[in-house]
This record gives structure tokens, sequence and C-alpha cells, in this order.
């Protein structure tokens, strides 16, 4: 497979903004990146959290804690390891698209910090719940499962709503594929929609009790264009002519 890198004379930015094989470095590092926060994405909320939360059973949810202090432990790393990765991918995503558009590469940063801030909150919600699994005198009323339980629903409504900036900063990560030229433009207006899914997503789990599926079915285009960006960046590079940006 021929390798196509990113060339600063194939976009239309000047030379002067990246120095040679500058762009194709952190075009990559930029997907190593998001590659991370994407795995300790899925091993943190859908594989740790499924195996000690039990939703509608307190007192399941506090004997998973108990009995599984290190996964519980782990957990919370991962979550922690979610928010740093999703950080620094925000800013290499900044550094990348900066001189595509300014305006576009800055709302991308910081709908993704934003985000990250919020599953930091929910990081500390699981913190906690495991510091009163072991010390009851930290329980409200209601006792140790109810409260226990209460802070990993709340951490979970956190990653629900958090939703809203996680699908904003895709859409701008859409725009700047389309407007740099250096990505396929399929991958750009799936993007987009994967943006406006998990927006509406977001939504369709506050306003709809049941409304789990349909929620669950607005994010596929997201993870479908996650997936590929990500392994664009980190494989391919770029398009090996691409157009310049409008108004170049």
């Amino acid at each position: 497979m021929t390798t196509h890198t990113f060339t600063p004379a194939s976009t239309g930015i000047s030379p002067a903004a990246y120095g040679t094989g500058d762009l194709a470095r952190t075009a990559r590092t930029t997907g190593l990146l998001y590659l991370a926060f994407f795995i300790t994405g899925i091993l943190g909320f859908m594989v740790v959290r499924s195996q000690l939360f039990v939703d509608g059973d307190p007192e399941g949810t506090l004997s998973n804690l108990r009995d599984n202090e290190a996964l519980a432990r782990v957990g919370i790393a991962l979550e922690l390891g979610i928010v740093l990765t999703q950080a620094l991918t925000a800013v290499w995503f900044y550094r990348l698209f900066r001189d595509v558009d300014s305006f576009a590469a800055g709302a991308l940063a910081a709908f993704g910090l934003i985000n990250a801030a919020a599953i930091l909150g929910s990081a500390a919600l699981l913190a906690t719940a495991l510091e009163v699994s072991g010390d009851t005198s930290l329980a409200v009323s209601g006792g140790t499962a109810a409260t226990a339980q209460l802070l990993w629903t709340v951490s979970g409504s956190l990653w629900e709503v958090a939703g809203v900036f996680f699908g904003l900063w895709l859409i701008p990560m859409g725009w700047l594929a389309l407007r740099s030229g250096w990505l396929p433009r399929p991958l750009g207006w799936l993007l987009i929609v994967g943006g406006v899914g998990y927006l509406l997503s977001a939504f369709v789990g506050a306003v709809l009790s049941d409304g789990d599926i349909v929620a669950q079915m607005l994010t596929i285009p997201a993870s479908i264009g996650e997936v590929w960006i990500v392994g664009y960046l980190v494989l391919v590079g770029s398009r090996a002519h691409g157009e310049s940006p409008p108004g170049s």
C-alpha cells in the first residue's frame, strides 16, 4: 500500500506554517492520541463500568465495589486516562488545523476540553463511591449502598449530558476535514452527521424515559467516523493531492 503524507504545498497552507514533515508528524500524533482516547473510553465506560455498576440494584453495586476494589481503581484510572487523552487530542487537533480555520480549530479544542472536564467530574464521583464503600461513615441517609449507587448514577448522567459537547467537537472536526482537503470528503460529512447525531442523542436521552435504543442508534455515525479518522491519521496521513482550503 502506498503511504501518502501531508505536504503544505498540497493544501494551500504556507510552507512557513509547517516545516518539512511537521504536518505529517502532527497528524500522526493526533491520530495516536485519538486512538488512546478511543481505547481508554471503551475499556473504562463499556467494559469496567458494566462489571461494577448494577442498574437498579444498589446492594449489587456495593458488593462489586467491595469484592473488586482493584478493578474499581482501574476504572477510575481509565476515566482519568480518558480525560488526559481527550485533552491532549483536542490540543493536537488545534495544532493540526489552526492554519486551516483558527476559529473552527479553537472551537474543536474548546468543546473537547469541556467534555474532558465533564469526565473528570465523573472520575471524582467514582473515586468517592469507592471511598464510601470502604467507609460507612461517609454514607448519607439511605445507607452505604444507596450512596454508592447514587454516585455511580450521577457519574453515568455526566457521561450522557457530556454528549452535547462530544457532538459539538465532532462538527468542527468534520468541517475542518472538508475545508483542509487533507482527508476524504465523505469522512468530513460523516463526522458532521455524527456530531449532530450525538447532540440529538443527548436530548433524546433527557426527554424520553425509554429512548435508550434511539439514542444509541443516533451515535452510530459518530462511532464509524471516529474509527475512520483515527485509522486515516495513523495509517495513511492524508491524500497525496489535497484540495486547497477555500479562500486560501
